[in-house]
């Protein structure tokens, strides 16, 4: 790459950045449903035909947002399991959990574009997928790890005959080498954790619990308890 080629990424890099940054306060001010790429340019000081160089459409913009948003949780979320490696699954479960909690009191607004009321109009592409899967691999791979050491998982309550072809269905796509009544577990847990989550986040919890931080450590090891780790 010469230095006018080398010039022109670099500046498409800084660009691409201000359009993002500007349409996250946009959305941190009037939601994702107002997003408009006419009213980021005419803050970014552009005409919207170059923005649309950048961005086609809103929902490309939008898609854009939120594997970024997908990717800093799942960043977040990995770098606590790795500082506590070496520790017992059920710990860290409970430090991928906290990370989730934390990250998102850390970015609300980007929390509620990826975890909040669907955009009216949008449907999200296959390339927000392994994004938004690091998370819950992240979990699976915790209760494998206990499932394959030794004593295992916590024996679960058998399933109930009309679930277990569905069991067997979400186990034999998400973590074969699981357990069925383990990876239905799983599941369900990964919907309540951002359940805690968003109760907190968006005001449910208010006048009911004030303790955030402690109630919510030990929900994760109740989550983490009803996967089966010990």
């Amino acid at each position: 790459m010469n230095t006018a080629q080398g010039a022109r990424a670099r500046a498409r890099i800084e660009v691409t950045a201000a359009i993002k940054d500007e349409a996250r306060r946009q959305l941190a001010a009037e939601g994702a449903a107002k997003l408009s790429l006419r009213a980021v340019a005419r803050e970014l000081g552009m005409v919207s035909s170059a923005l649309y160089r950048y961005f086609p459409s809103r929902d490309e913009l939008l898609t854009a947002l939120i594997i970024d948003a997908y990717d800093s949780l799942g960043e977040s979320a990995e770098r606590a399991h790795e500082a506590a490696a070496g520790l017992e699954p059920l710990d860290r479960w409970v430090a991928v959990c906290e990370a989730v909690r934390g990250w998102s009191l850390d970015h609300p607004h980007e929390y509620a574009l990826i975890y909040g009321s669907p955009v009216p109009g949008y449907t999200a592409p296959q390339t927000t997928v392994p994004p938004a899967a690091r998370v819950g691999l992240l979990l699976i791979g915790v209760v494998r790890d206990a499932h394959h050491a030794p004593g295992g998982l916590r024996t679960l309550p058998a399933l109930p005959e009309g679930l277990r072809p569905e069991a067997e269905r979400i186990a034999a796509d998400l973590a074969p080498d699981l357990p069925p009544a383990a990876v239905t577990a799983l599941v369900a847990a990964w919907s309540q954790l951002y359940g805690l989550v968003g109760f907190e986040l968006f005001g449910q919890f208010n006048r009911v619990v004030e303790a955030r931080a402690p109630f919510f450590r030990h929900a994760a090891r109740q989550l983490g308890w009803g996967v089966g780790l010990r």
